[in-house]
């Protein structure tokens, strides 16, 4: 990086984290101003400007507001009171919002169940809160029964939108007022009380429910509006499930908390994505996971180039993608991030630098305490030195990021607030990383920094595992598989071999045409860009990806199949070393791999 560049970074760095911290500052100051205060000072501020925008309805702040407050005495109507729970399964729209603030100002949490969910998993997340009732939307109602006869009868359920033998919440609220909650009714309030649960993403294994305090919620939304430089004018556009933090917590909050909009669509569409946009005059969008990848594969469109986006801000981009997705979109600035929603690591990548998810110069790494401790893969768990504290990362080195818990009244952002689960918090929890007695919250990611304090994912604990006495990252190997021309998506994943130590590499991959995928030039580009140990022994050629629904991977199912062609009717291949190429892999090669008959 040259002198001028250099100067740039910083100077982005500085500008960004000073828009930050102003604006989050005052959370910590006035420990009994909450979300409820917050809403209802943008509300009185901006009273009729256009707060939100969907393709059924049209919010002005103070229609907002004055739903919210509806919400509030309904629940004080059902005896709710504070901290109990009420489940919210709805798809976006202005009214989801509406829920979750107006049980927030009576003192209640809303659980933001993954409208995704059916069965056991569902039952799990509402029971795992002890949520009291659920608000369902009467689209999901079928779906939210399958978990029925799990829940039992303890939960009572009240349906937005019509639906034979339910209690409706939507027509209920027609007998409530609209006004602010009067001083007398106004249930004692702090920062530190429960607002909502979000749950993590599930990739292996159940949900689980992390813990989001009046504070948590007022720093994402502040903080983004400061992160982003948000203005009153600002128009953004929110196609994230908003039970997730980025597309219901901070892609609203950053222009909420100035007077902005914030055009909501149900649901991500890669085809009608840049012409909503245009159509919307959108200045910013919110995105996560594989969704810029989608928006790569689609064929050139005339609203690619004829939008007014300024900014674009998420996680998840991908060191291949990042490029041309900002040279064929032509978006000005990416701010890429990196933020676990239950704990205290927040990296902003604030001079759009492609392939960073964030960086800590050196003059704020007293304030941002994070750091790389070295990790084993084999037992899961960091290494330690003779004096029982973790071995620090050296630059370049890959370790698990970690940032130190501190329960200090003047800096709430280091603390760690866990999950419902008592059990699933503590697991969280890294002691003696630097010295004797410290706790710092284990972000579960692996990551390498640089000199210049540039963080870069590497990869999920559990992802990354060892063959032939090396550790194979599946990201990295990932990105490698993605920049060959035919292939649209991957996901790479270790599989156990039987008598082979270790986990080999498989890859699961959607080809752009599977009748014309070239396999011999794929396994050349395999070894023209990884080394032995790292390129995939099988394929499995799949027409799309399961993934959550924040676009996030999932491997689950991919690995307890394996390389085994009787559990899948995907085509699989095997790369034998014998004959230099990719072979179809059939029940009898299966059986001589399994029985060592063929040496890998």
């Amino acid at each position: 990086m040259g002198l001028f560049e250099r100067l740039s970074s910083e100077i982005a760095y500085v500008r960004g984290s000073l828009r930050a911290l102003r604006r989050v500052a005052p959370i910590s100051k006035h420990p009994t101003r909450t979300l409820r205060d917050l809403v209802e000072e943008f509300a009185a501020r901006h009273a009729d400007r256009t707060a939100l925008i969907s393709e059924h309805e049209t919010l002005t702040y103070c229609e907002l507001n004055g739903r919210a407050n509806r919400y509030a005495r309904w629940a004080e109507s059902q005896g709710l009171g504070k901290g109990d729970v009420v489940a919210l399964m709805m798809p976006n729209r202005p009214e989801y919002l509406c829920v979750w603030i107006g049980i927030a100002k009576m003192g209640g949490v809303t659980a933001l169940i993954n409208t995704n969910l059916a069965g056991n998993s569902l039952a799990h997340c509402i029971s795992v809160v002890s949520a009291k009732c659920v608000i369902v939307d009467a689209t999901m109602l079928a779906q939210f029964e399958t978990a029925s006869p799990v829940l039992g009868g303890g939960t009572s359920v009240f349906v937005h939108g019509a639906a034979n033998g339910h209690a409706r919440v939507d027509t209920a609220l027609a007998d409530f007022s609209d006004e602010n909650l009067p001083a007398e009714e106004r249930v004692p309030l702090t920062i530190n009380d429960k607002c909502v649960y979000i749950y993590t993403s599930g990739t292996t294994g159940l949900p689980k429910a992390a813990n989001i305090n009046h504070y948590r919620i007022q720093l994402a939304m502040l903080g983004f509006a400061g992160a982003t430089g948000a203005r009153g004018d600002d128009r953004m556009y929110d196609c994230l499930p908003m039970y997730h933090t980025v597309g219901g917590v901070c892609a609203t909050g950053a222009v909420l908390t100035v007077g902005g909009s914030c055009i909501i669509r149900e649901r991500f569409s890669a085809r009608d994505f840049w012409a909503e946009i245009v159509k919307q005059d959108c200045t910013m969008f919110a995105y996560i996971g594989e969704l810029c990848r989608y928006l790569v594969n689609t064929p050139p469109g005339p609203y690619d180039t004829a939008h007014r986006i300024r900014l674009c801000f998420g996680n998840g981009l991908r060191p291949d993608v990042w490029i041309p997705f900002r040279d064929r979109f032509r978006i000005p600035r990416i701010l890429e991030l990196y933020a676990a929603t239950e704990g205290n690591v927040a990296l902003f990548n604030f001079d759009s630098k492609p392939g960073a998810v964030g960086r800590i110069p050196k003059w704020a790494e007293k304030r941002f305490i994070v750091t790389l401790v070295k990790f084993d893969v084999e037992t899961q768990m960091p290494m330690r030195g003779g004096d029982g504290l973790c071995i620090e990362c050296a630059p370049g080195e890959v370790g698990e990021a970690v940032g130190e818990i501190l329960n200090d009244p003047s800096k709430p952002g280091n603390r760690f607030e866990g999950y419902a689960d008592k059990a699933e918090s503590e697991k969280k929890i890294l002691r003696d990383v630097r010295k004797k007695g410290d706790a710092w919250f284990r972000t579960g990611d692996l990551m390498k920094k640089d000199v210049l304090g540039y963080f870069y994912f590497v990869d999920r604990l559990g992802d990354t595992f060892r063959w032939k006495g090396e550790n194979v990252a599946t990201s990295e190997v990932g990105e490698v598989i993605g920049t060959f021309p035919g292939v649209r998506e991957a996901t790479v994943y270790g599989v156990r071999v039987p008598g082979a130590e270790g986990r080999a590499g498989m890859a699961a991959l959607v080809p752009a045409d599977p009748a014309r995928f070239d396999y011999a030039a794929f396994s050349a580009h395999l070894a023209g860009h990884l080394p032995d140990y790292a390129r995939p022994l099988f394929l499995r050629i799949q027409s799309e990806l399961d993934v959550t629904g924040t676009f996030k991977q999932r491997k689950i199912e991919l690995v307890e199949d394996g390389f085994d062609p009787a559990r899948t009717s995907d085509p699989l291949f095997f790369y034998s070393a014998k004959d230099q190429r990719f072979v179809r892999l059939d029940a009898k090669l299966f059986e001589a791999i399994s029985s060592g008959a063929v040496r890998l």
